[in-house]
């Protein structure tokens, strides 16, 4: 047991670009545990009972007590405890049962934002970062839902810049408050929380501090009700805070360690947000997919059209690879968290680093579920047609709801950039050793390519070897990007998303491979046709993302001598062999169809 577990803590973030992974040390979504499946149902349940049949009431903001009596009740089950440790009224979860609860959340549309902005952005600052006075004052009313929790950071000149805030805090000359000015926007669950996460600079500080403000402290306004595109049921305030006194003990965490704060609760929030996305989509593709089977055209069910079958088995297959993603790094991060706490170090300080270390996934799982998401929407209303464009169909709602993940938790552009810039951060600490492999492809663009197939009978032996040049295209197109430009990389945003979109698709990719393979060893390969289907066809997609993504990144540096050859090798890293996608996606669809649902 104990090698299994130091095989699994030993990869870092990031590292899965220069290392293999063993299908056995990624944890998959069939092994989630009886206890785990009915935490996952109790959450359906709510949602069925509580949320869905009161989605129009709830969007229309006509009564103000309803979304926090909805949390009330979902406190009462405990739902809204379950990150925090047990000696404070939780259940103290671990990370990917937190995750899977996030999961089931997101198909409640504006409560999925209400719950998670409460649970993660609200909460955890206080859970992480908070001294064992305040968590004991603020924890178990948080857990309960006795309190509900409100995050505020943005500001009319500061969004994805978020230190760059104007709210200030001074300290009284008795020492014994700080006094809060300064305005917040777009505060989810502003109008009606009870606790606020508020950052803001001490005095002339460079840096942000976090403070715990009480609604009660006074000095508080806000404006109406944000009028939005989606989640209209989510309450969305600016808040002013004029000369509101704090005391001076409720100073979350050192003096300008606010930004840190804001960093690593948004690692958090990105993968839950990502995971969350994911949830939205399985609900998507069970409606429309439902709905194909009932609508007939032309003497038929239209799902028996291949140009529909075309979209479900597409939808079901980039939300099965961005599942298997964000499990394999929620896995990750419950690994570390373990290795760090068997070290001696205490709580809190290893659920922060250990979320640190996948700081990366954490950016890529964000973007990935995110656009997932918006492509299943898109393409529910296309299923759905004319009923689909009607706000008396289901997916009015889910199209609008869909579009804000891409600006939640840091936009998606902002996101692509993030993820490069740790990457290549941590290559020059030498954290990861990306300079080695990264040599070893330009030597290899050299040198005669190697046909060896020996061990192409192996399972899975071709998608491995595809896999593994897939990385190597990317090293190839970051390694000349930094020969290039060095230091002024990060002003080629452009070439970063680029690169970006290479990574993305071999982590997804990846991650669905592991999933299948591993799945196959227990059940046999007959048993996982539609899950085989569904990998192929991910992998061929991801490689022709990943050569588009290169090509351009290429070409927008490269020239001359130079540039062939690079063009070359990235022909030769993202060649793939042929199937027949239609027929593979037909076998995807059929049996989704079949099962009526999303059904994996």
């Amino acid at each position: 047991m104990s090698t299994t577990t130091e095989t699994k803590t030993s990869i870092k973030g990031g590292e899965f670009l220069i290392r293999e992974t063993d299908a056995n040390d990624v944890f998959i979504p069939e092994e989630w545990s009886e206890e785990q499946k009915m935490i996952a149902q109790t959450c359906k349940d709510f949602i069925e009972q509580e949320i869905h049949p009161r989605l129009d009431e709830i969007d229309s903001m006509k009564n103000p007590e309803l979304m926090p009596s909805l949390l009330d009740k979902a406190g009462e089950l405990g739902l809204l405890g379950t990150s925090v440790p047990e000696a404070y009224d939780g259940f103290g979860m671990n990370f990917n049962t937190s995750m899977l609860v996030a999961e089931v959340f997101g198909a409640a549309h504006s409560f999925a934002v209400a719950i998670s902005a409460h649970t993660g952005i609200g909460t955890l600052p206080i859970l992480y970062y908070g001294n064992e006075e305040q968590k004991k004052k603020y924890l178990p009313k948080l857990a309960t839902g006795e309190w509900k929790a409100a995050y505020c950071l943005t500001e009319p000149d500061s969004g994805s810049d978020a230190n760059s805030g104007k709210t200030k805090a001074v300290l009284t000359d008795d020492g014994k408050h700080y006094v809060i000015n300064g305005q917040k926007m777009w505060i989810t669950n502003g109008g009606f929380a009870d606790v606020y996460i508020v950052f803001a600079k001490i005095d002339d500080d460079k840096n942000l501090s976090a403070f715990i403000v009480e609604k009660e402290f006074g000095g508080i306004t806000m404006n109406e009700e944000e009028k939005k595109m989606g989640i209209k049921g989510s309450s969305t305030r600016q808040i002013f805070f004029n000369d509101c006194k704090v005391p001076a003990e409720n100073l979350l965490s050192e003096r300008e360690n606010g930004f840190k704060i804001a960093v690593n609760i948004l690692n958090i929030g990105r993968i839950k947000l990502g995971v969350a996305a994911v949830g939205g989509s399985k609900a998507i593709i069970s409606a429309a997919v439902n709905y194909s089977n009932e609508r007939k055209q032309f003497g038929t069910s239209i799902s028996n059209f291949g140009a529909i079958k075309h979209k479900i088995a597409r939808m079901a297959t980039m939300v099965y690879a961005s599942e298997s993603a964000h499990y394999r790094a929620g896995q990750n991060i419950d690994d570390a968290y373990d290795s760090l706490i068997a070290g001696g170090m205490a709580e809190a300080e290893a659920k922060l680093k250990s979320v640190e270390e996948f700081a990366i996934e954490c950016a890529i799982l964000k973007v990935h579920g995110s656009e997932v998401l918006d492509y299943c929407a898109d393409e529910g209303v296309q299923i759905y047609g004319g009923m689909g464009f009607s706000a008396e169909g289901p997916m009015d709602r889910s199209y609008r709801d869909a579009r804000i993940n891409r600006i939640f938790e840091g936009t998606n552009e902002i996101n692509r950039m993030l993820c490069i810039d740790m990457l290549m951060k941590r290559a020059m600490k030498g954290t990861l050793d990306l300079m080695s492999p990264a040599m070893a492809v330009q030597k290899e663009l050299m040198s005669i390519p190697d046909f060896g197939a020996s061990d192409d009978d192996a399972l899975f032996a071709k998608e491995k070897k595809a896999l593994v040049n897939l990385k190597k295209a990317g090293l190839m197109v970051a390694g000349a990007a930094v020969q290039k430009f060095m230091q002024k990389l990060g002003e080629e945003q452009e070439v970063l998303m680029n690169m970006a979109d290479m990574l993305i698709e071999g982590y997804v990719a990846e991650s669905c491979l592991l999933r299948v393979e591993k799945l196959v060893g227990q059940k046999g390969e007959e048993a996982m046709a539609p899950q085989i289907d569904m990998m192929r066809v991910y992998l061929h997609e991801a490689i022709e993302k990943a050569a588009s993504a290169g090509r351009e990144a290429i070409n927008s540096f490269a020239t001359g001598d130079e540039q062939r050859m690079m063009l070359m090798g990235l022909k030769r890293f993202t060649k793939v062999e042929p199937m027949n996608l239609k027929d593979a996606r037909r076998r995807i669809a059929d049996y989704v169809i079949a099962k009526n649902e999303y059904p994996f």
